[in-house]
């Protein structure tokens, strides 16, 4: 699920970094556009000329967290909740699970699986039915 597109800090920077190229600006401007040293702009500089916009994406952008459940957990946990769990919520069926079957997962965690396998959407509380009484007439 992870995101995979630039921030707004590497876009500037590619933007920058594309003026450069087209020889409209120096790197020394380049540098103090993005509040940068005039070294760290070179190095920044290089990396682009090698890889282009893709360079300067973070490195960790797009891959998995270390603190993630493992996929084949995720897919128990799922199953086990069509199989016995499916009209129950998502705060009830993580008791459950945690309690009966012996897969501990938080709620919010379930809820966020669930809603996207488009098996849960949030339930929409009603107004309170209320019926207003007919004005006053002035004068009586």
């Amino acid at each position: 699920m992870g995101r995979t597109g630039l921030s707004r800090k590497e876009l500037s920077r590619v933007e920058v970094m594309g003026r450069v190229k087209a020889r409209s600006l120096r790197l020394r401007e380049a540098a103090e556009l993005l509040e940068l040293s005039y070294r760290q702009a070179k190095r920044i500089w290089a990396r682009y000329r090698v890889g282009g916009a893709k360079a300067l994406q973070h490195g960790n952008c797009g891959r998995v967290s270390n603190r993630a459940y493992p996929a084949k957990f995720r897919a128990a946990v799922l199953k086990q909740v069509q199989a016995r769990y499916e009209d129950f919520g998502p705060t009830l069926a993580a008791e459950h699970l945690a309690s009966d079957d012996g897969l501990p997962v938080n709620a919010e965690t379930l809820r966020r699986w669930r809603k996207e396998a488009g098996w849960w959407q949030r339930q929409r509380r009603r107004k309170p039915y209320r019926q207003r009484r007919r004005r006053r007439t002035l004068g009586s």
